[in-house]
């Protein structure tokens, strides 16, 4: 963990009399007729760590596109170091020396590690033709300073999330810029990585750049941060030094109101009826045999550290990986599944990555919620029922609580967080589920949107509903579960049930000790 940075009062020059790094004046910008970004007005200074704190939907991920050239505000001025933007194509931010981490990664999966570190740098001899063993040195140079033990030659599809996500931050903060915008960057990363984050962070602001940083973990708020600068719907309704601020000043101005208790009571009416019981589970690329059982109403929590194989598991367990052993569903032997045969018995997958398995974000929301159950809407002819389609998609939205304009809105224009609920609602919109297989759910979601997450996985719970819960976040996994298996390599090394669990617990499992061990 590294020192917090010292506050603006003990900085020069002040907020008052600096020359901005970034500042805009009434930008605006919407989609599809709605308003996202309303008169925003702001400065940010050059080595400050500003954290850019707001509900999803508030339009922190629009701006980031502004200011990196992906989007051209409507309305309003973006300055850059004191000259107006006029231009505003990615190729001419990276000019003005603006690098962004975007929350949805966007890798070339084909291409090696070296080759997605260094794109766009590429060093070359007479007749164009790569330097390549200098390339392959430089990326395990890059990897090295980082503490990554990833080989630069192997192809970016074999990276989970975690490690494309610290490939991601590489390739921006190695270029010399002197804006850096990070988007969620610690959503899947682990303490130790997170650690190694900051320390990158707190080079880049000695250095003298100005960071524009989106978290939802209040500790990385505190931990980390400069300013705070609070967006509500498309506006910055606050920005001001972090330590003046509390954190329950932050969440009330993010969601413009008092927010209830975070998470749910987890007393509920558990039976001991098994839904879905796993023997001798090998999931293919693990030498583990696997085995665990998940009752009716009950939440079951998977730790680990990243690379443990809970989403490799999940995956599994849902059909997408091949895998060997005996799944029993409600009792009876279920075999080995795909996808469509898991939707059909009434098994469900919130994936980690949405954008890449949870949403169809070219579809509208209508179309995401119902695909998966399109059978059930349509009727011996062929023809589809619209209207109990649109009811029954109205009804779960408003269940989840999303954010839209109308149902032929499409997801690519929602919130990050919207689109999870999206992720969650589409297998809520008939009946709900046996199991519900939850990957990650909250990753990148605002306090607001996940405290109504926590409050739904509950009640399915209560309905009867055997949540399986895979989480990198500790007062998550902690609070909601009732009990907690733990994975390291691929095996389970561990139960805590409710008496037990604690965060140190969970690590010494995780790390390979005993949960007793000193």
């Amino acid at each position: 963990m590294i020192d917090k940075p010292a506050p603006l009062a003990e900085q020069e020059p002040t907020l008052d009399t600096a020359k901005p790094a970034l500042a805009f004046n009434g930008i605006c910008k919407g989609f599809d007729g709605i308003p996202v970004l309303r008169d925003l007005t702001a400065r940010f200074l050059p080595g400050t760590v500003n954290v850019l704190a707001g509900e999803n939907g508030a339009g922190k991920s629009t701006l980031f596109k502004i200011i990196s050239g992906q989007l051209t505000p409507d309305r309003g001025v973006l300055t850059i170091h004191g000259a107006p933007v006029y231009s505003f194509v990615p190729r001419h931010a990276q000019k003005l020396g603006v690098s962004i981490i975007p929350q949805e990664l966007l890798p070339i999966p084909d291409m090696k590690v070296w080759q997605n570190l260094l794109v766009g740098r590429e060093r070359t001899r007479a007749l164009g033709l790569l330097r390549r063993g200098e390339m392959v040195s430089e990326a395990r140079r890059l990897l090295g300073e980082f503490g990554l033990d990833i080989d630069p030659e192997a192809p970016m599809r074999r990276l989970g999330v975690a490690a494309t996500q610290m490939i991601e931050i590489i390739k921006a903060t190695s270029r010399d810029s002197t804006i850096v915008l990070m988007d969620e960057p610690s959503s899947s990363l682990s303490s130790r990585e997170t650690e190694q984050l900051f320390r990158v962070i707190r080079l880049l602001r000695a250095r003298g750049a100005c960071i524009l940083y989106t978290s939802h973990r209040m500790e990385e708020i505190e931990q980390i941060s400069d300013t705070v600068a609070i967006m509500r719907d498309g506006a910055i309704i606050r920005h001001d030094p972090t330590a003046s601020l509390t954190e329950r000043q932050i969440i009330t101005d993010m969601v413009g109101r008092d927010l209830e208790d975070m998470f749910p009571n987890r007393e509920i009416k558990r039976t001991r009826k098994p839904v879905i019981e796993v023997k001798d589970f090998k999931v293919a690329g693990y030498q583990a045999r696997n085995n665990f059982t998940v009752h009716a109403g009950e939440i079951l929590g998977l730790g680990g550290l990243v690379g443990a194989g809970r989403s490799e598991l999940l995956e599994a367990l849902y059909g997408l990986r091949k895998a060997e052993g005996e799944v029993w569903l409600d009792g009876k032997p279920l075999g080995l599944s795909n996808p469509a045969a898991s939707i059909r018995n009434g098994i469900a997958l919130v994936p980690e990555d949405r954008k890449l398995a949870g949403v169809l974000t070219s579809l509208s929301i209508l179309d995401n919620v119902t695909l998966p159950h399109l059978d059930r809407f349509t009727g011996s002819g062929g023809f589809v029922d619209n209207a109990d389609r649109r009811k029954r998609t109205l009804d779960v939205l408003k269940r989840t609580r999303v954010k839209y304009a109308k149902l032929g809105q499409t997801v690519a224009h929602l919130s990050g967080g919207n689109q999870q609920k999206i992720a969650l609602a589409r297998w809520l919109v008939t009946d709900v589920p046996r199991l519900l297989i939850l990957d990650e759910p909250t990753r990148g979601i605002d306090v607001g949107a996940r405290s109504e997450i926590y409050r739904l996985i509950h009640d399915l719970a209560e309905q009867g509903v055997a949540v399986l819960l895979a989480s990198s976040d500790m007062p998550e996994l902690i609070n909601l579960s009732h009990r907690i298996v733990v994975m390291r390599g691929g095996a389970i090394v561990g139960e805590l049930g409710r008496e037990d669990v604690n965060q140190e617990s969970i690590l010494r499992l995780a790390m390979g000790k005993t949960k007793d061990a000193a």
